[in-house]
């Protein structure tokens, strides 16, 4: 790590610069932000996105008072390679960057497709994750995870939203209530603040590989999720459409001593739109020990 970036690091999403590094025989693309105190916090975002589809005011308000680091894993955005083929390959390549990055402990937050990478990393590599974050996530060989999202469904929602010229996220992350529209208005508003460096968007068949890899992270055999040493906070909305909620309750009941928040009227993407709520239970969460 650059010592004079890392004393004069941005404070903000907005003005956090996209940063590369190699490791391995990948180029990632990274964003790095907040003060040196503490653990750091490595964020690993879902099925299609890339760096620009975190919501600003959840990493800003992470970012006060700890260093905060968002991936784009190999294929995906501006970092470089083919999309790794399973999920325990995607595990490694985490495993790679933060190794490379000089981190030796860090906090993980894994959104959807990221919660099954944090999960395999906390798995695989317990003495790198001090605090655990899974949100719209499920298990391997979770119920419903290899059907919704590999089969015409997400495909449907996104013709939707091309005739809408909006978003995908707005159909497939919230529900289609008064209160979800206003919330998806305002996440995706929220996504379009940051103007400077914009990560590339993921390729179709970057996409297509992380589908794969999906379904068959749905179709694999449990794992023994009791060996999760990490203290571990799972959050989700109560009808989430591609990862169904269960499987939340699921992972609450096999990981020990976790906790578990279910937000009401809201679908994969309530954590955002609860973000308040997420985001004071997250800073809880890995505040805990500090």
């Amino acid at each position: 790590m650059d010592e004079k970036f890392a004393l004069q690091r941005p404070t903000t999403w907005a003005s956090t610069p996209n940063r590369r590094i190699v490791a391995g025989q990948h180029m990632f693309v990274y964003r790095d932000l907040g003060p040196d105190r503490g653990v750091p916090l490595v964020l690993l975002t879902h099925l299609g996105a890339t760096l620009d589809e975190w919501d600003p005011r959840f990493v800003d308000a992470m970012a006060t008072d700890r260093r905060v680091i968002a991936v784009d894993l190999p294929g995906v955005g501006g970092s470089t390679g083919q999309v790794p083929g399973t999920v325990a390959e995607m595990a490694d390549s985490v495993e790679g960057f933060v190794t490379t990055l000089g981190l030796t402990q860090f906090d993980l937050l894994g959104f959807s497709l990221g919660g099954f990478i944090a999960q395999q990393v906390a798995l695989e590599a317990p003495g790198l994750v001090r605090r655990l974050v899974l949100a719209g996530t499920g298990p391997a060989g979770g119920a419903g995870i290899d059907h919704p999202t590999g089969g015409t469904y997400i495909y449907w929602d996104m013709v939707r939203a091309s005739l809408a010229r909006t978003d995908a996220k707005e159909f497939l992350f919230f529900p289609r209530t008064r209160a979800g529209k206003a919330a998806a208005r305002a996440y995706l508003a929220r996504l379009r603040e940051r103007v400077m460096d914009r990560d590339e968007p993921i390729s179709l068949s970057s996409f297509h590989r992380q589908i794969s890899v999906i379904g068959a992270w749905g179709r694999a055999a449990p794992q023994d999720l009791s060996r999760i040493s990490a203290p571990t906070l799972i959050a989700n909305g109560d009808h989430d459409r591609m990862v169904p909620t269960a499987l939340s309750r699921d992972m609450h009941a096999r990981i020990p001593g976790s906790a578990l928040i279910i937000y009401p009227d809201s679908g994969h993407g309530g954590v955002f739109q609860h973000g308040d709520e997420f985001t004071a239970a997250v800073r809880s969460h890995l505040g805990a020990d500090d």
